[in-house]
């Protein structure tokens, strides 16, 4: 949580306005930091005049005066709020020890007004029937509770927080034992048995006198809790006290470190120590005032109420802490708090872990009926269609075989809505199993080559045993490495070392970030690496002129490379995931990455080469003023800790055995049982917790299953005989790289329009078939090949996480720095560029990567299907 919103969250309402002003201080700061960097605080014409440029010492003068003013703040109200707390204290002590005093003479009595005040309500012969015997004289703890709804308590809850009150609701009880006596003849003789009874019992006992604070007569459990009340109430206000200069002195801390990483100060250590520590709210002595008055309460709170128990007293003043902060706390804070937590601020949805958390949907259109008016939206009428689709292909044999007719409905029902996101796509995803199962879809062929359709039990096994595989392990496996990478913070620490080398030139930092992103794509996945860099160039961004064009040349440059990193390892993007499932034998990471690093490294050069051309980053928007200078990124000078160590090594050794998983598959099985190493080495050792499990892209691990589990639908139901007899009459006269071209260029479209890890989905199991029925059997090459190029979509906005996010990126006036032009004019010809690496250097390299397998296994490189 940020600081700004925890602040607001463990706040005391109605101090809210003596808090630091968080938020206003950052502000302070980004506009010192635009004075630092020469750059003017508004938005004018280029032609007004600047504010000069700072000094180091300029900025921490005019930062240090702001800070001043909040500290003075501060001081007053914890001096003003600190006075009234001792003194109320000193005055609490003073009217217990007068209490102790006086009770001796005065709470004896009480019993006798409340037997003649029960007889004057005339229940003299309830009483009669009543009366204790003399057995029961010591019993009067049952008659005090019995008196809870009587005068007594409604004094005790009428009285306030204030002393005064308190003073008269015990003077109240003392000046009641002398008003009545002797009315009730019945009443006189029954104290004198009970006098008599427990003066007998003194003089048999050796037990010292009870006193106001052990007695359970009802004056005394009356005054016990008016004292209780009083004390609570202080020792919570004491306790909020304390609060406050903790969360103040978090506040100047926070915002000092922020300072100096902003502007590259050093003034968090001198004004921490030099000033706010010798301010009166946090001076040792003032935070042990606090602290001795704390133990004081506690102790009045054990003497008056628990009897001297120190630790009842202690766990009793908790709870009522804890109860006073659930209720005393302001809705609003967490009403606040649910809404970022969901991605909103100020009424709007923001994008939440690299994708758009919500969609603008288009305008309902209104259809009157004679009901009222029906709102279609166009989600609506897509669902109908779909469905409209679906019950038509049943009804229409376009294909041979009941099952494969049935099977060709799903896939084009399941199509329409993922293309469509007619409704989410994981709800499609778990749509397939119930609609193969139902429809009974699923075949089987015995050892005689009997084909039998399974009954719903059978395919339910069947279906569910295929879903999970260890393809989903390692998808799973990926996560845990993403967000163990993240939480230890291994991912900025790295990437701000690489970032703070690049230096001020445009065109080297547009190329650092790109490499960066990336690279951060290939190990904590395309949907975090975009926002991670969003939030790093925020500094850069703020201190750019206006109308700048290195602000959306860098903004797309990071996503395209965020794309092209979805390409470089197999736990990147889900569409890897894929293509390795459908693979036979799958790749192992080794050669994975000897063909995908290269054509990655390719692809990133030629774009940023092409973003130089078209956007000429360098260049100021005022032709009179030199070339844009950039501001550095500041690399973190924390140290490495043992838990990232940790997290590091794991992750090492993990990606190492993906490396070799070939040599050691005898032992391990397969890559989804090594992904089971990181899961349980940082869930077991604490660094990941049940939340960060739970936070887990789990709809893309329901939409990576439905695909598995269209797949085996498809091949077992015989549409995919079907398609392989279709296909090998469309490719009997091509070549190999004519198919690769018509091939990619077809990936390449449907991967722009639709979401990439849908059109892996439905096309590497074409080109599954395609490789299959070309002379020499090229599957796997074709399935390599769709995979990668299912990540070099990224022509729209709507392109793929990376696109969604930067497409939402705006500047401090909230006018966005990429429109729809950007994409088309800069995204499409990246597109086109990465689709050619691809279809030219990765396949040159995947041939030569079989013929080294055929040089070092034969028997494996018959299997890879990569040779000519």
């Amino acid at each position: 949580m940020k600081f700004s919103s925890s602040l607001k969250f463990n706040a005391v309402s109605e101090w809210w306005d003596d808090y630091i002003d968080y938020d206003g201080l950052k502000k302070q700061i980004y506009l010192v930091e635009k004075q630092q960097s020469g750059l003017d605080t508004g938005y004018h014409d280029l032609e007004s005049q600047r504010i000069p440029l700072l000094s180091r010492s300029d900025t921490d003068r005019i930062f240090s005066q702001y800070l001043d003013r909040e500290l003075r703040k501060i001081t007053v109200f914890y001096e003003s709020q600190a006075a009234e707390l001792f003194e109320d204290i000193e005055e609490l002590e003073a009217q217990v020890a007068e209490q102790e005093e006086a009770e001796m003479r005065n709470y004896p009595e009480f019993d006798e007004e409340d037997e003649d005040e029960e007889d004057e309500d005339g229940e003299r012969e309830r009483e009669d029937e009543t009366a204790p015997q003399p057995g029961e004289a010591s019993k009067p703890r049952k008659k005090g509770r019995k008196r809870k709804n009587s005068t007594l308590r409604r004094l005790s809850l009428s009285s306030s927080e204030e002393g005064a009150d308190l003073d008269a609701g015990v003077s109240s009880l003392r000046r009641g034992g002398s008003s009545l006596r002797g009315k009730s003849p019945r009443v006189s003789a029954r104290t004198l048995v009970n006098t008599w009874n427990s003066l007998t019992q003194s003089v048999s006992s050796v037990q010292l006198p009870e006193t106001v604070w052990t007695s359970d007569t009802d004056y005394a459990w009356d005054v016990r809790l008016l004292f209780k009340r009083r004390v609570t109430n202080l020792y919570v206000a004491a306790s909020s006290l304390k609060s406050y200069v903790e969360l103040n002195y978090s506040g100047f801390r926070k915002i000092l470190k922020k300072y100096d990483k902003v502007t590259f100060s050093e003034l968090k250590d001198r004004y921490l120590h030099d000033v706010v520590e010798h301010a009166p709210p946090f001076t040792q002595s003032s935070k042990d005032k606090i602290s001795a008055a704390l133990h004081k309460l506690l102790h009045l709170y054990a003497h008056c109420v628990t009897k001297e128990d120190v630790s009842a007293a202690q766990r009793q003043l908790k709870l009522h802490q804890r109860e006073h902060i659930a209720w005393e706390r302001d809705t609003v804070w967490r009403q606040m708090i649910g809404r970022e937590r969901r991605g909103e601020v100020d009424g709007h949805l923001e994008t939440v872990g690299g994708t758009l958390a919500v969609q603008q949907e288009a305008k309902a259109v209104q259809i009157p009926t004679p009901l009222g008016r029906l709102k279609l939206k166009r989600r609506h009428i897509w669902q109908a269609i779909a469905v409209a689709v679906f019950l038509a292909l049943l009804r229409i044999q376009s294909v041979d075989g009941d099952e494969a007719n049935r099977c060709f409905a799903i896939l084009v029902f399941a199509t329409i809505l993922w293309a469509t996101e007619a409704i989410p796509l994981f709800v499609t995803s778990m749509l397939i199993p119930l609609l193969l199962v139902c429809l009974r879809v699923i075949r089987n062929t015995d050892e005689d080559d009997v084909v039998t359709r399974l009954t719903p039990p059978e395919a339910t096994k069947y279906i569910f045993s295929v879903m999970f595989s260890p393809t989903i392990m390692l998808l799973i496996g990926g996560f845990t490495i993403a967000s163990a990478l993240s939480k230890t913070a291994i991912d900025r620490v790295l990437i701000t070392k690489v970032l703070s080398m690049a230096g001020t030139r445009p065109s080297t930092v547009l190329l650092a970030f790109m490499g960066v992103a990336c690279f951060a794509s290939m190990w904590i996945s395309n949907v975090a690496a975009p926002t991670l860099c969003f939030t790093l160039i925020r500094p850069i961004l703020r201190t750019l002129p206006p109308k700048s064009t290195f602000a959306p040349c860098l903004i797309l440059g990071i996503a395209l490379a965020a794309n092209i990193g979805g390409q470089s390892s197999p736990i990147s993007s889900p569409q890897n995931l894929i293509a390795l499932q459908h693979m036979d034998p799958p790749l192992d990471w080794a050669r994975w990455f000897a063909v995908a690093l290269p054509v990655s490294t390719v692809s990133i050069v030629l774009i940023w080469w092409l973003l130089l051309v078209s956007y000429n980053p360098a260049r100021s928007p005022d032709p009179t003023e030199p070339d844009i200078e950039v501001k550095p990124i500041r690399a973190t000078k924390e140290p490495f800790t043992l838990k990232q160590y940790w997290v590091s090594f794991v992750c090492l050794v993990t990606i190492g055995l993906w490396c070799v998983e070939h040599r050691i598959e005898p032992s391990v099985g397969d890559m989804g049982i090594i992904a089971i190493i990181p899961i349980v080495a940082f869930f077991s050792t604490g660094v990941l917790k049940k939340d960060d499990f739970e936070h887990f892209l789990w709809t893309v691990v329901f939409l990576a299953m439905g695909g598995i589990a269209l797949g085996k639908g498809v091949t077992s139901s015989g549409l995919l005989d079907v398609m392989d007899e279709i296909i090998r009459g469309i490719i009997t006269d091509m070549s190999l790289y004519t198919v690769i071209l018509v091939l990619s260029g077809i990936v390449l479209v449907v991967s722009t329009f639709i979401s990439h890890t849908i059109a892996s989905v439905l096309l590497v199991p074409i080109a599954k078939e395609v490789g299959k029925n070309l002379p020499g059997n090229h599957a796997n090459l074709l399935i390599f090949l769709t995979g990668l190029i299912c990540s070099t979509g990224m022509g729209m906005p709507v392109s793929g996480f990376p696109n969604q996010t930067a497409a939402t990126q705006e500047d401090e006036l909230g006018q966005l720095y990429l429109s729809n032009v950007d994409f088309l004019k800069n995204g499409v010809p990246a597109s086109i560029v990465a689709t050619f690496v691809v279809a030219t250097v990765g396949y040159v390299l995947m041939r030569v990567v079989g013929q080294v397998t055929a040089l070092r296994s034969p028997k494996r490189y018959l299997c890879d299907n990569f040779r000519l």
